[in-house]
């Protein structure tokens, strides 16, 4: 299987003349949407008990106080803790999106890491025979991207845990700036300069 490696001449200008900082936005929005958003704390009204006065207003000599669920109590409720309303997700248009994702990969062309296969399709469905094909790359890990996943492919590529196997839709930037290196069968590369 014939590998073309792309390096930084072989790019439209376009691609090279993308700031950085595209990337970088990009890939900030990319991981704040990955947030979970779980962490809720109890506030003073969401604590159980405290109903009663904890002792008379005037008398004693300490401070009032009207329940022992308030925020100055052990087992009270906590001031300003956080609360899972929160929105973590951040605006990215499609030309920014479109402009990270060349920058990525010029950056993958830069140090000669970016891979253009004729066609990436494991017929036998083996494992073995998606490894061979990732170590003849020779590089730590690998995502390959290609235009149509079947089946086999899928099955041979699953259980690597250095390769990961997209499809062209799911193809971004923040993928391509993650792995070491990246492989795109050369429809989806075709498009993606013709695109560009």
């Amino acid at each position: 299987m014939s590998t073309t490696v792309i390096k930084a001449s072989d790019l439209p200008k376009s691609f090279l003349e993308v700031h950085p900082h595209n990337l970088y936005l990009y890939c900030k929005a990319y991981a704040a949407g990955l947030r979970a958003n779980t962490a809720q704390a109890k506030n003073r009204s969401m604590v159980r008990g405290g109903g009663k006065k904890p002792w008379a207003q005037k008398g004693g000599g300490r401070a009032r106080a009207g329940s022992l669920r308030s925020p100055v109590f052990v087992g009270g409720g906590v001031a300003f803790g956080p609360q899972n309303n929160r929105n973590y997700n951040q605006k990215v248009n499609k030309k920014q999106k479109k402009l990270a994702l060349h920058r990525a990969l010029a950056d993958l062309a830069n140090e000669e890491k970016l891979f253009v296969v004729e066609n990436i399709t494991i017929e036998t469905g083996k494992t073995k025979d998606a490894k061979t094909f990732v170590d003849a790359l020779g590089q730590r890990d690998v995502l390959v991207v290609k235009e149509l996943i079947d089946d086999k492919t899928f099955l041979a590529f699953r259980n690597l845990q250095n390769a990961y196997l997209v499809e062209t839709n799911e193809l971004n930037a923040y993928l391509a700036a993650a792995y070491h290196s990246v492989v795109i069968e050369k429809a989806v590369w075709d498009k993606l300069i013709k695109e560009s």
